[in-house]
């Protein structure tokens, strides 16, 4: 990514010490799946035996442990009668629409352009608030989903005159492999993969998929280990560890997102330590965006987030040196703008998901500020 900044000490040991025994998960997960003589394309890339001849599943921290017959977490990805892990997704999309790229959200690539989404059905998290939930819930999977392979999704994604294809809707890390393949038959028509994913995956997968996007929208949905481990069923700690990978060492543009909470994860403490985490380990030129809650799925008795608390976010994120905040899923012209951070000149002004003015873009603009020439990071053409 363009911007970046060192991580601390621990997390760089903690992520070197993630990375060798994902390099050995890795390796023996194709060492298996070679000697099976199964090289078809939804075998799970990420898998080992265990001593008591179960497979277990290395995509997610989850690592489930499955005998023949048996399904992960996700659901979708399952062990067959080879003994081997498959993800029965493959191949298979619950869906697809354009939308614009500033939905995802991402507004610091490629502003105004229009992408094919697609998703599946499945999900390693268990959110309480999941938005999406009749999809990443699903148990019918099979009748839900429609046959599209990789090259059919890229060639549709030409057909349609799309500049990118993303992986959203449920989490891509469910069916990483089916992403992966699609990513590559994409960059190979000149289309641009995007994932929008919650980032809780195991650093073996992570090596191998965020290389293959051009674009990232990863969700850090709070700052409080116990909010991650009580709300979403995953864990802070493993987000933080693929966020710091995607920004600081490979190219995949990134930004992120927070939905607030009323009440749960979205008190000032919480807020200025995300805000400062991000400063000091990703860098103060990552996009991040406060999206608004409505009751949904598990948390129906959860009011809608006032806009006055995304305002009070968006200060706290300025007031830690972050240089680009948005607020999302409300109306609110000043939380949709890009700002020049030296000269304070409006760059891009939106009206939800409208580019009303774009002086950064190409071909008019160079991802400089005309007024006083601070470079401003994305991908701009």
């Amino acid at each position: 990514m363009a911007t970046s900044s060192a991580a601390s000490a621990s997390t760089t040991s903690a992520s070197t010490a993630s990375a060798s025994a994902a390099s050995t998960s890795a390796a023996s997960a194709s060492d298996q799946r070679t000697n099976a003589g199964d090289t078809s394309p939804d075998v799970g890339r990420w898998q080992h035996r265990s001593a008591d001849g179960r497979a277990v599943c290395d995509v997610c921290p989850r690592h489930c442990r499955l005998h023949p017959g048996q399904r992960g977490f996700c659901f979708v990805r399952s062990c067959h009668d080879d003994g081997l892990i498959h993800c029965d997704t493959y191949g298979r999309s619950s869906g697809f629409a354009i939308d614009p790229v500033e939905k995802k959200p991402l507004n610091h690539f490629l502003p105004g352009s229009r992408v094919l989404s697609f998703g599946t059905a499945g999900c390693n998290s268990a959110c309480r608030f999941c938005q999406n939930w009749d999809i990443s819930k699903a148990r019918d999977w099979d009748r839900l989903g429609a046959e599209a392979s990789p090259v059919q999704i890229a060639t549709a994604a030409v057909r349609d005159g799309v500049e990118s294809v993303a992986f959203t809707y449920n989490d891509p890390i469910v069916f990483a492999e089916y992403a992966i393949d699609t990513a590559n038959a994409c960059r190979d028509r000149g289309i641009h993969p995007i994932a929008v994913t919650a980032g809780n995956m195991e650093l073996a997968a992570a090596h191998d998929f965020y290389p293959r996007m051009d674009a990232a929208n990863i969700d850090l949905k709070g700052f409080a280990e116990d909010f991650y481990e009580r709300i979403t069923g995953s864990r802070l700690t493993d987000v933080l560890r693929v966020i710091d990978y995607a920004c600081n060492d490979t190219d995949c543009w990134v930004e992120l997102t927070t939905l607030l909470i009323p009440s749960h994860n979205d008190d000032n403490a919480q807020l200025h330590a995300e805000c400062a985490w991000i400063r000091e380990h990703v860098g103060c030129d990552v996009p991040l965006h406060f999206s608004a809650f409505h009751p949904d799925y598990r948390m129906l008795d959860v009011p809608r987030t006032p806009a006055a608390t995304l305002e009070r976010a968006r200060s706290i994120a300025m007031d830690e040196g972050l240089r680009y905040v948005y607020t999302g899923n409300v109306h609110d012209r000043a939380g949709d703008a890009t700002l020049c951070p030296a000269c304070g000149a409006t760059l891009i002004q939106r009206d939800w998901y409208m580019i009303e003015s774009d002086v950064l873009s190409a071909p008019a603009g160079d991802g400089t500020c005309p007024t006083c020439h601070t470079p401003v990071p994305g991908v701009w053409h």
